[in-house]
């Protein structure tokens, strides 16, 4: 059997140089955003630990019953670190002999492995969200608190994340880059056309980076409200997001309520990564703050009377104000007169 080009045997010792970093960064978090907490709290679990907001969390569930978390609960916090170093091992070893078999071995360990952890993660959520303590304060009767697997669910009032941390990441990208160096090599052997490893390889770690960018939300009427004014969205063309560093996305119907919600302090400055505007003449089109030209009039009639709207150019604002009756101004214009 061929070995391993040159640059795909780097690539894999990269990969399996880059999966040693799981040591020293979270694996996982999960995150919880409330109304009593808009920058959310945290959990992060490592190989061998909990960090993060674990007693606040702790404090908030005791009052449903739920059971207290620690590093206790997690037996496999004994083994992980050994159940990675043999992946890296095996990475290693296929990168210096080149040895398809081997990487075709760790492709199948790896999904082996994610699939029993996913399984794993899922048994202990279950149990933790339904085995509760009948004693609780407070029961809600057919009520369940199982954590999201991966993705958003709704608890209660909290809205719960979970997600890949930066030590998640890194095994995934190792296992998309090793599929792809595989994958590769056994095209070019079954069609023999000319196909860069290292192309098709960083084509996917490009794609995956895009797919994991934090993008305001599109606004869906009958089901988004306003975080601020808590209505629902009637006409999105005045709507705008504030975007965390965290992911979060706050949603409002009129440029006033986020003014309201930016001076409200709820989110420090430092930890939001977007202020977005939708385009009046485009729906779901969002603009940056900062690059945004709003046209006020009091013809405009917004959702809760801010009467601003929106655009990409002051060119297209001074076009709505072609009747002089209104007012072309920056975001920081607008910031500082609505209150």
């Amino acid at each position: 059997m061929k070995k391993l080009s040159t640059i795909s045997r780097i690539l894999m010792a990269f990969a399996s140089l880059a999966l040693i970093g799981t040591f020293f960064v979270p694996v996982w978090r999960i995150d919880l955003f409330a109304p009593q907490y808009p920058e959310g709290l945290t959990m992060k679990i490592w190989l061998t630990k909990l960090t993060g907001d674990v007693d606040i969390i702790n404090g908030l569930n005791h009052y449903i019953g739920m059971k207290h978390i620690s590093v206790e609960m997690f037996p496999e916090f004994s083994y992980l670190i050994y159940i990675v170093g043999f992946f890296i091992v095996v990475v290693l070893i296929a990168a210096i002999t080149g040895n398809r078999k081997i990487l075709a071995a760790y492709l199948l360990l790896s999904i082996i492995g994610g699939a029993l952890a996913m399984y794993d993660f899922w048994k202990w959520g279950y149990a933790y969200g339904h085995d509760l303590n009948p004693d609780a304060p407070i029961k809600v009767p057919g009520m369940g608190y199982q954590p999201p697997l991966i993705g958003h669910k709704r608890l209660l009032n909290f809205d719960a994340y979970s997600t890949p941390d930066i030590g998640g990441w890194i095994v995934v990208i190792a296992g998309v880059l090793a599929f792809l160096i595989f994958f590769t090599a056994w095209y070019k052997a079954k069609k023999k056309l000319p196909v860069s490893t290292a192309t098709a390889a960083m084509a996917g770690l490009m794609l995956l980076f895009t797919s994991c960018s934090t993008n305001p939300h599109p606004i869906t009427l009958g089901k988004d409200d306003c975080y601020t004014c808590k209505m629902g969205f009637v006409d999105p063309k005045f709507g705008g997001e504030v975007i965390t560093t965290k992911g979060k996305v706050y949603m409002f119907d009129d440029v006033i309520c986020m003014v309201r919600f930016l001076k409200s302090g709820s989110v420090d400055e430092k930890n939001i990564s977007k202020k977005v505007f939708i385009n009046y003449n485009k729906e779901n089109d969002f603009i940056e703050a900062d690059k945004t030209f709003f046209y006020v009039s009091a013809a405009l009639k917004t959702p809760m009377n801010s009467n601003a709207a929106a655009f990409t150019s002051q060119a297209e604002a001074e076009k709505m104000n072609s009747d002089g009756k209104g007012k072309v101004m920056h975001w920081d214009e607008v910031y500082s007169k609505l209150q």
